[in-house]
């Protein structure tokens, strides 16, 4: 588990709590932000807080979870970033970790997910010791394939996650 936040040159990436739920409902509610993900806003900010509790419950369950992004200059909520320990079979492999991030929409393409993502790259293989990270992303979704690949993730194959196209990715800590 995270104990203290990690630190980038512009973010703090710590664990998420109840305080991030406005954040969360700003993220998840915008259909920009699920255009890749099943086209599945959220409606409400119940169901931002029931996400938060899920992460939180994956602190407890895994030791590990998606972590909040938060903004040095001005600290706000940016999104998430870190790992999910999947236990559900996608794509042949089970009881793995994957790296994803998603961000509010007026922080793209200025580098949050790429700087955010390798900082937790480094953490899970120096602290948490992880020998394997997966990605995947959908195939139309180009700057999600660039963040995984710019952080080192190969690209493996593509396949099939809940009827979308993915790209299947990896990194391995030699």
């Amino acid at each position: 588990m995270l104990k203290l936040p990690l630190e980038t040159e512009r973010f703090w990436i710590r664990t998420l709590s109840e305080n991030d739920v406005d954040g969360m409902f700003e993220l998840d509610s915008n259909p920009n932000v699920h255009t890749y993900l099943g086209n599945k806003p959220i409606q409400t900010i119940e169901e931002a807080a029931q996400y938060v509790k899920l992460i939180q419950q994956q602190y407890e369950s895994f030791g590990i979870g998606r972590w909040a992004i938060i903004d040095k200059a001005n600290g706000d909520f940016v999104g998430w970033t870190g790992f999910k320990f999947i236990t559900e079979p996608i794509n042949n492999h089970v009881n793995f970790y994957d790296l994803g991030y998603r961000l509010i929409e007026r922080y793209w393409g200025k580098g949050v997910a790429t700087e955010t993502a390798r900082a937790c790259l480094s953490y899970g293989f120096e602290k948490l010791n992880l020998t394997e990270v997966y990605g995947m992303c959908h195939i139309d979704n180009k700057a999600s394939k660039n963040v995984l690949q710019k952080c080192g993730l190969q690209l493996i194959e593509e396949f099939e996650y809940k009827e979308m196209p993915c790209y299947w990715l990896k990194i391995t800590n030699l």
